[in-house]
């Protein structure tokens, strides 16, 4: 009996089916647009990981950033020695999961605007044409930046701007394509704003970066790039001054305070194989108090001859930032410009396409044309995603050369910088300006103008 019962049991125990072997757990894979449309569910829903900050080399940073559009007092021609990139970005992390040095991103940059003045809004910048719903800017951006926190080797990275938009007039260089705006007036056109090299070298000082190619023209508050300004539109001062340089310059950090600059260009606005284009010399001093609660920030820019070209303007410029509190800082900028030997209009030489001739004395056939500038920017930040700008300007284009019209010109905005999450912003303003000595507004109709506009800047 025994054994027909461990028979019974060894028949049952072969007929009985096996467990199923426990399946490995294989993560979903998300597509490219999955991961894409993940980043923006996150981000607008506050739920992105955070994680510690990295390493810095150097003073605190002195602002939040958002919503500010930068974190320290930086300066132009390289990245702030010293900080490491934390910048994560929705179109990066949909193509490899921002596993790369190398980061793709962009924004679109639609606006709106409504003015007293009926046919254009100038010498008013970046929204230019009055009464009408525009794209700025369509912007996309590759680029890689160099290791700057560390200082074992040499480090290199690179920058590639394409744009597309009403903004491409305020970003064009002779020789870049220049002939859709130059020849054919477009009001959208492309320019590919920015392509250079950076090379960081840690043995020199406290750091070197040498950037080779077309940059930004160093100093100032305000740049091209709609992201990087306090407010939607620009102050008279940025309107006028020099936008992009092409060459080489040199960015040392002899201390955590101090910071020099030394640059060699073809001047401003011109590709060096234009015949306007012409040696340059450019040289900066920044200094940063140890608190980090005040920078100044001086700079000769574009120096040469400063004859009649294109752009070859002669800029002595000098930026002072200071911070009140953590939520309240200014931004205070002041320039001098001239070119000299400037065409007179209505005289017997001709001036250049694209570069005004100047109100010069009667019986002048040339003369100087000098140029003077303020500009202050009153920051409140509310909350880490707003914050309030007041702008008040002043422009003196002594003999015309720059806006067409011999006039002093003011400006004041008020504007209000609202984010959701980190990748869309809201920027209205209410603007009033006036030129006093003649009518320069609305083509020449006009005092006064003002303006009620904003834009939306949707990062991607």
């Amino acid at each position: 009996m025994s054994g027909s019962l461990c028979l019974a049991q060894q028949v049952d125990k072969e007929t009985s089916p096996l467990p199923d072997a426990p399946k490995p757990h294989i993560p979903e894979t998300k597509g490219f647009l999955a991961r894409w449309a993940e980043f923006y569910r996150r981000d607008w829903s506050g739920t992105t990981a955070s994680s510690p900050s990295p390493a810095r080399r150097g003073l605190p940073s002195p602002l939040d950033s958002p919503p500010f559009p930068n974190a320290d007092w930086s300066y132009g021609g390289s990245p702030v020695i010293g900080e490491p990139d934390t910048n994560s970005y929705p179109l990066a992390t949909a193509i490899n999961q921002a596993n790369s040095r190398t980061k793709v991103y962009g924004w679109f940059d639609p606006t709106l605007n409504f003015s007293t003045s009926a046919h254009r809004n100038e010498p008013e910048a970046n929204d230019v044409y009055s009464n009408r719903f525009a794209m700025n800017q369509f912007v996309l951006y590759a680029e890689r930046l160099p290791d700057s926190v560390q200082r074992d080797h040499i480090d290199w990275g690179y920058h590639l701007t394409a744009l597309y938009g009403t903004d491409y007039r305020f970003t064009i260089a002779k020789g870049y394509l220049s002939g859709q705006l130059l020849n054919d007036r477009r009001q959208y056109g492309f320019d590919p704003t920015l392509e250079y090299v950076d090379i960081y070298v840690p043995q020199v000082a406290q750091g070197m970066n040498l950037r080779l190619g077309r940059f930004i023209s160093v100093p100032g508050i305000e740049a091209q790039l709609a992201p990087n300004n306090y407010i939607f539109s620009h102050s008279l001062l940025y309107a006028i001054d020099p936008f992009t340089d092409t060459g080489l310059m040199a960015t040392i950090k002899l201390s955590d305070q101090w910071v020099v600059q030394l640059g060699i260009t073809g001047g401003h606005d011109v590709a060096l194989w234009t015949p306007d284009a012409k040696p340059s010399a450019t040289g900066c001093l920044s200094y940063t108090t140890a608190s980090a609660d005040d920078n100044v920030y001086i700079c000769a820019n574009g120096i040469n001859d400063g004859k009649y070209a294109y752009n070859n303007l002669q800029q002595y410029d000098a930026t002072w930032y200071h911070k009140f509190s953590k939520t309240a800082h200014m931004a205070t900028e002041a320039w001098y410009m001239y070119e000299r030997d400037v065409p007179a209009l209505g005289g017997a030489i001709k001036p250049e396409t694209g570069a005004n001739g100047a109100y010069c004395l009667t019986g002048q056939q040339r003369c100087t044309a000098p140029e003077y500038a303020v500009v202050n920017f009153l920051q409140k930040e509310l909350s880490s995603h707003d914050f309030l700008s007041f702008r008040s300007d002043f422009l003196d284009d002594k003999k015309g050369q720059r806006t067409g019209f011999a006039t002093r010109y003011s400006e004041s905005a008020f504007a209000w910088c609202h984010w959701i999450g980190t990748t869309l912003q809201i920027r209205p303003e209410l603007r009033f300006e006036r030129a006093w000595d003649q009518k320069a507004y609305d083509q020449g109709r006009r005092h006064n103008q003002l303006t009620v506009a904003s834009d939306l800047i949707f990062h991607f």
